[in-house]
């Protein structure tokens, strides 16, 4: 099963994403990406942070299945990982989900909403991100917020969703909601 996690920053996609892994055996997709590490970030662990040359090379080597630009950067994922046989869990933005279907229509996207958008906004700025990067941030969770209120088209674009607390019992809701998942999903193997 390959699963995206969706959802506004701040609002546990990281965390869950750590969680599947721990707790049902999932492996992390790595996207590749031409930003810079963040403070805390480790190479080749959750991302593979490469030069625009190394990442043309994947490209001539035919080894990119997706691509994006996002905020000036580019963000790619390899054939490799996305078609894997495995339950393979990453998060995915949820303005690429259309495209990424007609890549992965198997893929299954999960979108985390968060019950209290200022817990949201306080993880964001929790990042210490450069200024204008938090300011953008803090302004597409409002944004989003109001899109997935009144869009229907947008909130169907997404396969499941659920409402994270910040708190166990929405960790045990939620990680036991994947896991019936992977049961149905392995039925129908």
């Amino acid at each position: 099963m390959l699963l995206g996690i969706a959802g506004v920053t701040g609002t546990g996609k990281s965390f869950y994403k750590d969680r599947l892994v721990e707790r049902l055996g999932f492996e992390k997709v790595k996207i590749i990406t031409t930003r810079e590490m963040r403070k805390g970030e480790k190479n080749n662990e959750d991302k593979i942070f490469v030069r625009k040359e190394e990442l043309q090379n994947l490209r001539d080597e035919g080894k990119i299945a997706y691509e994006f630009d996002l905020l000036g950067y580019t963000y790619a994922y390899t054939k490799e990982e996305l078609f894997s046989d495995k339950n393979m869990v990453f998060e995915v933005h949820y303005d690429t989900i259309y495209e990424f279907k007609k890549v992965c229509p198997n893929m299954r996207v999960l979108y985390l909403f968060p019950q209290d958008l200022e817990t949201a906004k306080e993880k964001t700025r929790e990042r210490h991100l450069a200024p204008e990067v938090e300011e953008k941030r803090l302004l597409e969770i409002d944004e989003h917020y109001e899109r997935m209120k009144t869009d229907t088209d947008l909130r169907n674009m997404f396969d499941y969703i659920q409402y994270n607390d910040y708190d166990k019992e929405s960790e045990d809701r939620i990680i036991n909601f994947i896991e019936k998942i992977m049961i149905e999903e392995s039925k129908t193997k």
